[in-house]
């Protein structure tokens, strides 16, 4: 199970993430999306393509765009289509899952 984390707050997790030159890529359904605004934010990737970011806001505090997407990949990142990728702070870690007795 991985956890998308930041200031206490899980803001994402999922069973699997697609990951990609080191960066966990969640998929759009493991987003708890009370905590994700868009922001105007976007930047270019030679093959990937053109990413949207997200602000991140939880606990009273903001993250501007620490969250990031590619809503039309490129043929080469289709796995990512979506799928949601942090920095800026954000903590991807792997929890062990629970055990029921």
């Amino acid at each position: 199970m991985m956890r998308a984390v930041w200031n206490g707050t899980v803001l994402a997790e999922a069973e699997q993430t697609v990951v990609v030159e080191g960066n966990h890529y969640f998929s759009p359904e493991s987003l708890r999306r009370e905590y994700f605004t868009e922001s105007r934010a976007r930047s270019l990737c030679f093959w990937k393509g053109l990413a949207r970011y997200y602000t991140v806001t939880a606990g009273g505090r903001t993250n501007r765009n620490a969250a990031w997407y590619y809503p039309h990949p490129s043929p080469l990142a289709r796995r990512i289509k979506n799928h949601v990728a942090f920095w800026n702070g954000v903590v991807v870690e792997e929890v062990a899952p629970q055990v029921s007795r």
